[in-house]
């Protein structure tokens, strides 16, 4: 095959793709577009990020503010489904690659490229993500995956590269740390992360504060839902999904919410450990469930709860643009519909309880529920049902007595 003439780059301006770009054009000869989204990853990512694509070697460099359509169409979607991947992880990286491999792919198209490249290892998911995405979208194109490909093994030989080639980096041998952030969450991996042995050390976390250093006073927010899908928070409705998310970031995080060390299965086969800060996300799912319980009857629930870890799977995995994720999210828009209302939530020192559930929708009937006896429950229908339950436990228990 021969080499793309013209390539599209997915560019964060972090150690990895900033090496890329020379890399590329040191060992294939060609032109490189630089491509990123902005998801929320803060000003101090983005500041200076084009003038630094075009002094390494960028022919062209798109950068886009996807916030909007990040949280509407994709972050949201998760929220609705209670898609958690392995019951912690709140997919904060994994909702972000098929959105921002789409508009590199977009980007690709329109601007003649044949070819496109990543910066993600070998090792990680992303790879995944990505790749599968560009087979969705653009199959005819080239992908070049240079961590793959060259003879880098380190971040501590891509920091060398780097001051070799003159690109400016923020990294350094003795403090080496991988993030992703985005307006839903930021993660950590390496450094001392590495060994699940050693504790998280204070200076990783970024977003939330400590639970020690949280207020000694509790705090109550309450956040609003219409179809599953937040709306309000304490009262004052958010037209901006984004807003809404930042507003309960400021908050989860003042409260020291949101703080997960996790070890984890990667798709591609082995364990690995990282610290995640969600602090609205946490806040969201949290009151999401609440109010799931209030309005949604007991069959739909629990057949809807096995399918959310189906689709937790998915999407770390990487399969976004499938046609089965498509048919479940169909499935969560239906079961969604009535999960209107609110639920208020007491914040302390990194812990949440819940305080309120109200929904026009809610199924709780306290005439049945109450411990007083009314009439809209009969308490000798028991007899019957559970007489038929029992008949099988019956009739093994007096074969086994013979």
């Amino acid at each position: 095959m021969d080499k793309p003439k013209k390539v599209a780059l997915a560019y964060s301006g972090g150690l990895d793709t900033s090496v890329i770009i020379p890399w590329l054009k040191e060992n294939y000869g060609c032109e490189v577009v630089a491509v990123c989204g902005d998801i929320g990853q803060g000003g101090d990512e983005l500041a200076g990020l084009e003038a630094k694509a075009l002094k390494t070697g960028a022919s062209e460099v798109h950068v886009e503010d996807m916030r909007e359509e990040f949280v509407r169409d994709y972050v949201w979607k998760i929220v609705r489904a209670g898609g958690e991947y392995e019951h912690k992880y709140l997919l904060g990286t994994s909702i972000a690659r098929p959105l921002l491999a789409k508009r590199q792919v977009e980007v690709a198209l329109a601007t003649g490229c044949d070819g496109l490249a990543h910066g993600c290892t070998g090792k990680g998911n992303d790879q995944v993500r990505f790749e599968l995405t560009y087979k969705a979208l653009a199959p005819q194109l080239a992908v070049i995956a240079p961590w793959r490909e060259w003879d880098i093994v380190s971040r501590e030989d891509a920091i060398s590269y780097a001051a070799a080639h003159n690109v400016p980096i923020s990294q350094t041998t003795t403090k080496i740390y991988s993030r992703d952030r985005n307006i839903w969450h930021i993660s950590h991996e390496g450094g001392a992360l590495e060994d699940p042995a050693n504790a998280a050390p204070d200076e990783i976390w970024m977003l939330t504060k400590s639970p020690r250093e949280a207020a000694d006073r509790a705090v109550d927010v309450t956040i609003g839902f219409e179809g599953g899908v937040p709306v309000a928070v304490n009262g004052a409705n958010y037209p901006s999904a984004a807003e809404l998310l930042e507003t309960l970031n400021a908050i989860g995080a003042e409260a020291g919410v949101g703080r997960v060390d996790l070890v984890e299965n990667r798709f591609v086969g082995m364990k690995s450990r990282g610290c995640y800060e969600t602090p609205g996300g946490t806040l969201i799912f949290y009151a999401h469930k609440e109010l799931e319980a209030l309005a949604l009857d007991k069959n739909t629930l629990h057949y809807k709860q096995k399918l959310a870890l189906d689709y937790a799977e998915l999407v770390y995995n990487g399969l976004w643009f499938t046609p089965l994720r498509e048919a479940l999210d169909a499935f969560f828009e239906v079961t969604s519909r009535p999960v209107t209302g609110e639920v208020t939530l007491r914040l302390y020192k990194g812990t949440i309880e819940p305080v309120s559930r109200k929904s026009p929708n809610s199924l709780y009937s306290l005439n049945i529920a109450s411990f007083t006896m009314g009439a809209e429950y009969d308490q000798k229908d028991a007899l019957g049902f559970i007489n038929l339950i029992g008949l099988p436990i019956k009739v093994r228990a007096s074969k086994a007595r013979g």
